[in-house]
Protein backbone atom coordinates (compact mmCIF):
# COMPACT_ATOMS: atom_id res chain seq x y z
CA UNK A 1 0.00 0.00 0.00
CA UNK A 2 3.05 2.27 0.32
CA UNK A 3 4.09 1.54 -3.26
CA UNK A 4 4.13 4.53 -5.64
CA UNK A 5 0.89 4.87 -7.57
CA UNK A 6 -1.08 2.51 -5.31
CA UNK A 7 -3.76 5.14 -4.62
CA UNK A 8 -4.01 6.24 -8.26
CA UNK A 9 -6.69 3.59 -8.86
CA UNK A 10 -8.90 3.39 -5.72
CA UNK A 11 -11.10 0.60 -7.14
CA UNK A 12 -8.10 -1.61 -7.87
CA UNK A 13 -6.65 -1.04 -4.41
CA UNK A 14 -9.96 -1.46 -2.56
CA UNK A 15 -9.69 -5.27 -2.10
CA UNK A 16 -6.23 -4.91 -0.57
CA UNK A 17 -7.44 -2.15 1.74
CA UNK A 18 -10.36 -4.31 2.83
CA UNK A 19 -8.08 -7.30 3.38
CA UNK A 20 -5.76 -5.17 5.49
CA UNK A 21 -8.69 -3.97 7.59
CA UNK A 22 -9.85 -7.55 8.16
CA UNK A 23 -6.37 -8.61 9.27
CA UNK A 24 -5.97 -5.53 11.46
CA UNK A 25 -9.32 -6.34 13.07
CA UNK A 26 -8.02 -9.79 14.02
CA UNK A 27 -4.78 -8.32 15.38
CA UNK A 28 -6.74 -5.78 17.45
CA UNK A 29 -8.95 -8.56 18.80
CA UNK A 30 -5.91 -10.66 19.74
CA UNK A 31 -4.33 -7.66 21.52
CA UNK A 32 -7.58 -6.99 23.36
CA UNK A 33 -7.72 -10.62 24.49
CA UNK A 34 -4.15 -10.35 25.81
CA UNK A 35 -5.21 -7.31 27.85
CA UNK A 36 -8.29 -9.19 29.06
CA UNK A 37 -6.13 -12.12 30.16
CA UNK A 38 -4.00 -9.79 32.28
CA UNK A 39 -7.16 -8.31 33.81
CA UNK A 40 -8.48 -11.79 34.56
CA UNK A 41 -5.27 -12.62 36.43
CA UNK A 42 -5.55 -9.39 38.43
CA UNK A 43 -9.12 -10.12 39.44
CA UNK A 44 -8.19 -13.70 40.40
CA UNK A 45 -5.52 -12.38 42.76
CA UNK A 46 -7.87 -9.82 44.29
CA UNK A 47 -10.65 -12.35 44.78
CA UNK A 48 -8.19 -14.88 46.20
CA UNK A 49 -7.03 -12.30 48.73
CA UNK A 50 -10.61 -11.36 49.59
CA UNK A 51 -9.96 -7.76 48.55
CA UNK A 52 -13.26 -7.21 46.73
CA UNK A 53 -16.49 -5.44 47.65
CA UNK A 54 -19.94 -5.07 46.06
CA UNK A 55 -18.78 -2.44 43.57
CA UNK A 56 -15.86 -4.52 42.36
CA UNK A 57 -18.07 -7.62 42.13
CA UNK A 58 -20.44 -5.70 39.86
CA UNK A 59 -17.47 -4.57 37.76
CA UNK A 60 -16.31 -8.20 37.45
CA UNK A 61 -19.79 -9.19 36.27
CA UNK A 62 -19.79 -6.46 33.60
CA UNK A 63 -16.30 -7.45 32.47
CA UNK A 64 -17.31 -11.12 32.25
CA UNK A 65 -20.39 -10.35 30.17
CA UNK A 66 -18.35 -8.23 27.74
CA UNK A 67 -15.65 -10.89 27.51
CA UNK A 68 -18.25 -13.58 26.81
CA UNK A 69 -19.69 -11.49 23.99
CA UNK A 70 -16.26 -10.75 22.50
CA UNK A 71 -15.24 -14.42 22.61
CA UNK A 72 -18.51 -15.52 21.00
CA UNK A 73 -18.10 -12.98 18.21
CA UNK A 74 -14.46 -13.98 17.66
CA UNK A 75 -15.46 -17.65 17.57
CA UNK A 76 -18.05 -16.89 14.88
CA UNK A 77 -15.58 -14.93 12.76
CA UNK A 78 -12.90 -17.61 13.04
CA UNK A 79 -15.44 -20.17 11.83
CA UNK A 80 -16.56 -17.96 8.95
CA UNK A 81 -14.04 -19.68 6.73
CA UNK A 82 -16.12 -20.01 3.57
CA UNK A 83 -14.47 -18.98 0.33
CA UNK A 84 -16.55 -15.79 0.13
CA UNK A 85 -17.35 -15.05 3.77
CA UNK A 86 -14.83 -12.20 4.08
CA UNK A 87 -16.08 -10.48 0.93
CA UNK A 88 -18.32 -7.46 0.66
CA UNK A 89 -21.94 -8.24 -0.18
CA UNK A 90 -24.56 -7.11 -2.66
CA UNK A 91 -28.16 -7.57 -1.57
CA UNK A 92 -31.43 -7.01 -3.38
CA UNK A 93 -35.00 -6.75 -2.11
CA UNK A 94 -38.15 -7.34 -4.16
CA UNK A 95 -41.81 -7.27 -3.06
CA UNK A 96 -44.07 -10.24 -3.68
CA UNK A 97 -47.53 -10.15 -5.18
CA UNK A 98 -49.91 -7.73 -3.54
CA UNK A 99 -49.13 -4.29 -4.90
CA UNK A 100 -48.77 -1.48 -2.40
CA UNK A 101 -48.95 -3.80 0.63
CA UNK A 102 -45.92 -5.83 -0.42
CA UNK A 103 -44.08 -2.79 -1.75
CA UNK A 104 -44.44 -1.08 1.62
CA UNK A 105 -43.16 -4.24 3.34
CA UNK A 106 -40.16 -4.30 0.97
CA UNK A 107 -39.30 -0.74 2.02
CA UNK A 108 -39.61 -1.72 5.69
CA UNK A 109 -37.16 -4.56 5.06
CA UNK A 110 -34.72 -2.23 3.33
CA UNK A 111 -34.84 0.15 6.29
CA UNK A 112 -34.29 -2.78 8.67
CA UNK A 113 -31.11 -3.88 6.89
CA UNK A 114 -29.83 -0.32 6.55
CA UNK A 115 -30.28 0.14 10.30
CA UNK A 116 -28.52 -3.19 10.99
CA UNK A 117 -25.63 -2.10 8.79
CA UNK A 118 -25.38 1.23 10.60
CA UNK A 119 -25.39 -0.43 14.02
CA UNK A 120 -22.61 -2.80 12.95
CA UNK A 121 -20.52 -0.07 11.28
CA UNK A 122 -20.87 -1.32 7.71
CA UNK A 123 -20.84 1.04 4.77
CA UNK A 124 -23.90 0.80 2.51
CA UNK A 125 -24.34 2.18 -0.99
CA UNK A 126 -27.77 2.07 -2.64
CA UNK A 127 -26.95 1.05 -6.21
CA UNK A 128 -30.48 1.03 -7.58
CA UNK A 129 -33.93 1.77 -6.22
CA UNK A 130 -37.31 1.81 -7.94
CA UNK A 131 -40.12 3.31 -5.88
CA UNK A 132 -43.71 2.11 -5.93
CA UNK A 133 -46.48 4.28 -7.35
CA UNK A 134 -48.28 4.86 -4.02
CA UNK A 135 -45.79 3.78 -1.36
CA UNK A 136 -42.87 1.45 -0.75
CA UNK A 137 -40.53 0.19 -3.43
CA UNK A 138 -40.59 -2.18 -6.40
CA UNK A 139 -36.93 -3.13 -6.04
CA UNK A 140 -33.71 -2.08 -4.36
CA UNK A 141 -30.11 -3.20 -4.76
CA UNK A 142 -27.40 -2.23 -2.29
CA UNK A 143 -23.70 -2.86 -1.70
CA UNK A 144 -22.67 -3.71 1.87
CA UNK A 145 -18.97 -3.19 2.59
CA UNK A 146 -17.00 -4.18 5.66
CA UNK A 147 -15.41 -7.21 7.39
CA UNK A 148 -17.31 -10.46 6.78
CA UNK A 149 -20.21 -8.59 5.18
CA UNK A 150 -21.27 -11.56 3.05
CA UNK A 151 -20.51 -14.09 5.78
CA UNK A 152 -22.86 -12.43 8.23
CA UNK A 153 -25.64 -11.47 5.81
CA UNK A 154 -25.76 -14.59 3.60
CA UNK A 155 -28.31 -16.30 5.85
CA UNK A 156 -30.84 -13.54 5.23
CA UNK A 157 -31.56 -14.75 1.68
CA UNK A 158 -35.10 -15.95 1.28
CA UNK A 159 -38.72 -14.87 1.65
CA UNK A 160 -39.77 -12.68 4.58
CA UNK A 161 -43.44 -12.71 5.64
CA UNK A 162 -45.31 -9.87 7.34
CA UNK A 163 -48.70 -10.15 9.10
CA UNK A 164 -50.32 -6.88 10.19
CA UNK A 165 -53.39 -4.67 10.07
CA UNK A 166 -52.96 -2.92 6.75
CA UNK A 167 -52.48 0.87 6.90
CA UNK A 168 -53.78 0.95 3.31
CA UNK A 169 -57.06 -0.87 4.04
CA UNK A 170 -59.92 1.40 5.10
CA UNK A 171 -61.67 -1.62 6.64
CA UNK A 172 -58.62 -2.28 8.87
CA UNK A 173 -58.35 -5.91 7.88
CA UNK A 174 -55.37 -8.14 8.56
CA UNK A 175 -53.05 -8.68 5.57
CA UNK A 176 -50.16 -11.03 4.87
CA UNK A 177 -47.38 -9.65 2.68
CA UNK A 178 -44.21 -11.20 1.29
CA UNK A 179 -40.90 -9.77 0.14
CA UNK A 180 -37.74 -11.54 -1.00
CA UNK A 181 -34.16 -10.85 -0.05
CA UNK A 182 -31.11 -12.22 -1.81
CA UNK A 183 -27.47 -11.75 -0.88
CA UNK A 184 -24.51 -12.20 -3.25
CA UNK A 185 -20.77 -11.93 -2.60
CA UNK A 186 -19.27 -8.89 -4.29
CA UNK A 187 -16.65 -10.19 -6.71
CA UNK A 188 -13.22 -8.63 -7.03
CA UNK A 189 -11.31 -8.42 -10.30
CA UNK A 190 -9.18 -11.41 -9.24
CA UNK A 191 -12.20 -13.73 -9.64
CA UNK A 192 -12.80 -14.70 -13.24
CA UNK A 193 -16.40 -14.61 -14.45
CA UNK A 194 -16.76 -14.97 -18.20
CA UNK A 195 -19.26 -12.59 -19.78
CA UNK A 196 -19.49 -12.37 -23.57
CA UNK A 197 -20.59 -8.98 -24.91
CA UNK A 198 -22.86 -10.67 -27.46
CA UNK A 199 -24.82 -12.18 -24.55
CA UNK A 200 -25.73 -8.74 -23.21
CA UNK A 201 -28.54 -6.36 -24.04
CA UNK A 202 -27.86 -2.88 -22.68
CA UNK A 203 -30.67 -0.34 -22.36
CA UNK A 204 -30.36 3.23 -21.14
CA UNK A 205 -33.16 5.31 -19.68
CA UNK A 206 -33.78 8.41 -17.61
CA UNK A 207 -33.23 8.00 -13.88
CA UNK A 208 -36.19 8.49 -11.57
CA UNK A 209 -36.74 9.01 -7.88
CA UNK A 210 -34.36 10.57 -5.39
CA UNK A 211 -30.95 11.76 -6.47
CA UNK A 212 -31.13 15.48 -7.05
CA UNK A 213 -32.08 17.63 -10.00
CA UNK A 214 -29.09 16.58 -12.12
CA UNK A 215 -29.61 12.81 -11.95
CA UNK A 216 -32.66 12.54 -14.13
CA UNK A 217 -32.06 15.05 -16.90
CA UNK A 218 -30.20 12.61 -19.18
CA UNK A 219 -30.49 8.92 -20.08
CA UNK A 220 -27.80 7.96 -17.54
CA UNK A 221 -29.52 4.94 -15.97
CA UNK A 222 -28.42 1.56 -17.32
CA UNK A 223 -30.25 -1.77 -17.50
CA UNK A 224 -28.30 -4.87 -18.57
CA UNK A 225 -29.96 -8.15 -19.52
CA UNK A 226 -27.86 -11.32 -19.63
CA UNK A 227 -29.64 -13.19 -22.40
CA UNK A 228 -28.50 -16.79 -21.64
CA UNK A 229 -29.75 -16.67 -18.03
CA UNK A 230 -32.38 -13.92 -18.20
CA UNK A 231 -30.75 -12.08 -15.31
CA UNK A 232 -31.55 -8.35 -15.36
CA UNK A 233 -29.58 -5.77 -13.40
CA UNK A 234 -29.83 -1.99 -13.37
CA UNK A 235 -28.18 1.03 -11.83
CA UNK A 236 -29.25 4.67 -11.74
CA UNK A 237 -27.30 5.87 -8.73
CA UNK A 238 -24.66 7.89 -10.59
CA UNK A 239 -25.00 10.85 -12.95
CA UNK A 240 -22.58 9.22 -15.38
CA UNK A 241 -23.89 6.51 -17.72
CA UNK A 242 -20.38 5.04 -17.77
CA UNK A 243 -20.29 4.70 -13.97
CA UNK A 244 -23.78 3.23 -13.87
CA UNK A 245 -22.81 0.65 -16.49
CA UNK A 246 -19.66 -0.29 -14.52
CA UNK A 247 -21.72 -0.73 -11.35
CA UNK A 248 -24.40 -2.75 -13.15
CA UNK A 249 -21.68 -5.03 -14.58
CA UNK A 250 -20.31 -5.56 -11.07
CA UNK A 251 -23.77 -6.62 -9.87
CA UNK A 252 -24.16 -8.91 -12.90
CA UNK A 253 -20.79 -10.57 -12.21
CA UNK A 254 -21.84 -11.17 -8.60
CA UNK A 255 -25.14 -12.74 -9.65
CA UNK A 256 -23.54 -14.97 -12.28
CA UNK A 257 -20.93 -16.05 -9.75
CA UNK A 258 -23.69 -16.84 -7.24
CA UNK A 259 -25.59 -18.78 -9.92
CA UNK A 260 -22.52 -20.91 -10.58
CA UNK A 261 -22.12 -21.59 -6.84
CA UNK A 262 -25.76 -22.71 -6.65
CA UNK A 263 -25.25 -25.08 -9.59
CA UNK A 264 -22.24 -26.63 -7.88
CA UNK A 265 -24.18 -27.01 -4.62
CA UNK A 266 -27.06 -28.69 -6.44
CA UNK A 267 -24.71 -31.09 -8.22
CA UNK A 268 -23.03 -31.96 -4.92
CA UNK A 269 -26.40 -32.56 -3.27
CA UNK A 270 -27.42 -34.90 -6.12
CA UNK A 271 -24.17 -36.86 -5.79
CA UNK A 272 -24.74 -37.22 -2.06
CA UNK A 273 -28.31 -38.32 -2.66
CA UNK A 274 -29.74 -35.44 -0.68
CA UNK A 275 -32.63 -33.18 -1.46
CA UNK A 276 -31.70 -29.63 -0.50
CA UNK A 277 -33.62 -26.46 -1.11
CA UNK A 278 -30.87 -24.03 -2.00
CA UNK A 279 -31.01 -20.27 -1.76
CA UNK A 280 -33.72 -18.03 -3.09
CA UNK A 281 -37.39 -18.79 -2.68
CA UNK A 282 -37.73 -20.36 0.77
CA UNK A 283 -39.68 -18.60 3.51
CA UNK A 284 -37.21 -18.00 6.31
CA UNK A 285 -38.88 -15.65 8.77
CA UNK A 286 -42.28 -14.32 9.85
CA UNK A 287 -42.86 -10.88 11.34
CA UNK A 288 -46.25 -10.84 13.08
CA UNK A 289 -47.65 -7.50 14.27
CA UNK A 290 -51.27 -8.65 14.74
CA UNK A 291 -53.06 -10.30 16.59
CA UNK A 292 -49.88 -10.74 18.68
CA UNK A 293 -46.34 -9.43 18.21
CA UNK A 294 -43.50 -11.82 17.43
CA UNK A 295 -40.70 -12.41 14.93
CA UNK A 296 -39.88 -16.08 14.34
CA UNK A 297 -37.13 -17.63 12.25
CA UNK A 298 -38.49 -20.84 10.73
CA UNK A 299 -35.03 -22.42 10.26
CA UNK A 300 -33.59 -22.01 13.74
CA UNK A 301 -36.74 -21.59 15.83
CA UNK A 302 -35.47 -18.32 17.34
CA UNK A 303 -38.36 -16.10 18.46
CA UNK A 304 -38.24 -12.45 19.54
CA UNK A 305 -41.20 -10.60 21.03
CA UNK A 306 -39.83 -7.07 20.60
CA UNK A 307 -40.82 -6.62 16.96
CA UNK A 308 -40.03 -2.90 16.97
CA UNK A 309 -36.38 -3.54 17.83
CA UNK A 310 -36.08 -6.20 15.12
CA UNK A 311 -37.57 -3.89 12.47
CA UNK A 312 -35.14 -1.25 13.72
CA UNK A 313 -32.18 -3.47 12.87
CA UNK A 314 -31.69 -5.76 15.88
CA UNK A 315 -30.99 -8.90 13.85
CA UNK A 316 -27.94 -10.40 15.58
CA UNK A 317 -29.91 -13.10 17.40
CA UNK A 318 -31.23 -14.44 14.09
CA UNK A 319 -27.94 -14.05 12.20
CA UNK A 320 -25.83 -15.74 14.87
CA UNK A 321 -28.30 -18.59 15.37
CA UNK A 322 -28.28 -19.32 11.63
CA UNK A 323 -24.47 -19.29 11.47
CA UNK A 324 -24.17 -21.60 14.48
CA UNK A 325 -26.69 -24.03 12.96
CA UNK A 326 -24.76 -23.94 9.69
CA UNK A 327 -21.48 -24.64 11.48
CA UNK A 328 -22.98 -27.56 13.38
CA UNK A 329 -24.32 -29.01 10.13
CA UNK A 330 -20.92 -28.65 8.46
CA UNK A 331 -19.14 -30.24 11.41
CA UNK A 332 -21.65 -33.11 11.45
CA UNK A 333 -21.22 -33.58 7.70
CA UNK A 334 -17.45 -33.66 8.02
CA UNK A 335 -17.49 -36.10 10.93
Amino acid sequence: MQAPGFWDDPQKGAPLVQRRRALQRKVDTANQLDEDLEEIETWRELIGEGATDDDSSAEVARFTRRLDGDLEKLDLELKLSGEDDERNAIFSIHPGAGGTESQDWAEMLLRMYLRWAEQNEYDVEILDRLDGEEAGLKSATCALRGPYAFGYLKGESGVHRLVRISPFDAAKRRHTSFASMHVYPEIDDDVEVEIDDKDLRVDTYRSSGAGGQHVNVTDSAVRITHLPTGIVVSCQNERSQHKNRATAMKVLRARLYDLELQKRAEELAEKEGEKKEIGFGSQIRSYVLHPYRMVKDHRTGVEVGDTDSVLDGELQAFIEAFLKDQMRSEEAGGA
